[in-house]
């Protein structure tokens, strides 16, 4: 599914704006995804899209860059 971290599962979730008047409209605060390549468990890698907190805590592993020669 589209904005969700294929990792912890994060999804937007919903709300309010609420204005200085008190009025109220709907809103939706987004995670911050982004497009990673990550090692699989057979040492291949993949794109996925996980948010910003995965990445930092480590639970992606990225493959090693490659050395330009």
């Amino acid at each position: 599914m589209a904005r969700e971290c294929e990792i912890c599962g994060k999804k937007p979730v919903t709300g309010n704006n609420v204005s200085h008047a008190h009025n109220k409209t709907r809103r939706r605060w987004l995670p911050n995804l982004q497009k990673v390549r990550m090692v699989t468990s057979g040492g291949n890698s993949k794109k996925i899209r996980v948010c910003t907190r995965c990445i930092r805590s480590g639970a992606v592993v990225k493959p090693v860059a490659r050395k330009l020669s």
